[in-house]
């Protein structure tokens, strides 16, 4: 597999003979406004451009889009994806809003759906604690499988929890995709997997090798590359966690 990570939780993933898109988020640094109630308030997002041109992130064979908050399926996504492009989404509610944006080819992902030979298997998660938690709403993971790749599971926009610890239980993922930043509002705790977090879900998984998105694109993402890589070196993780550039490919 190789996965290259392209901006926020946005990645290209070629899988099992297939190039999957993940949660395209292709709009031009700054076009939307900081996130409510939320620190670092004067900044707009996107943080960062593109490391490619947006015409370029959409040739995939299928996209699959973990939940529709605006950082994960935006407005510059649902102009630039092919109508005709198979789409994955999380449930018929998500699916029903993203066939109203005129796309044809959707559908949710049920106890598995296969796309060639790669089997897909969605994952609960908690995008945060308490009252907070409850109103980011319904999120979830992916695990893909295929039989000449090691599993990859894509935990998506989650704290360590409880159902990050079941998929890997039962998954077994050779690979993991994490989303750091440690994203959070100006109240309640972190909506996104702190270094702490991060941490515990390689306790959980320690032979896995395991890749950090979703860093340094948001106005609320506090948690910088720089200081998880830092903590990982404290730690002795280096060779099992990696944290991309915004444009850089690995291989597994």
């Amino acid at each position: 597999m190789n996965i290259t990570q392209i901006r926020n939780a946005t990645l290209r993933v070629q899988f099992g003979g297939v190039e999957f898109l993940i949660d395209p988020f292709l709009a031009e640094k700054g076009a939307y406004p900081s996130f409510p109630n939320t620190p670092n308030a004067d900044k707009h997002n996107p943080l960062v451009e593109l490391p490619v041109a947006a015409e370029e992130i959409v040739k995939a064979d299928v996209t699959i889009v973990t939940h529709l908050h605006l950082d994960h399926f935006d407005d510059a996504a649902k102009r630039l994806l092919p109508k005709q492009m198979r789409i994955l989404a999380q449930s018929e509610q998500d699916a029903a809003s993203i066939r109203a944006d005129g796309f044809q080819q959707v559908e949710a992902v049920g106890e598995s759906t296969y796309v060639g030979d790669v089997r897909i298997q969605l994952t609960n998660g908690q995008h945060g604690t308490g009252e907070i938690g409850q109103l980011m709403g319904k999120v979830s993971g992916l695990v893909l499988t295929h039989p000449n790749e090691h599993t990859l599971y894509i935990a998506g926009d989650t704290i360590w929890c409880n159902d990050v610890e079941a998929a890997i239980q039962e998954h077994q993922p050779g690979v993991i995709v994490v989303n750091g930043g440690a994203a959070q509002f100006l109240q309640g705790d972190p909506i996104l997997m702190t270094k702490e977090d991060i941490h515990r879900t390689h306790q959980a998984a320690p032979e896995a090798l395991m890749v950090v998105s979703h860093m340094e694109s948001v106005n609320h993402c506090l948690l910088t590359r720089t200081e998880l890589r830092s903590f990982l070196q404290e730690k002795g993780l280096t060779s099992y966690i990696r944290v991309p550039e915004d444009g850089e490919s690995l291989s597994f």
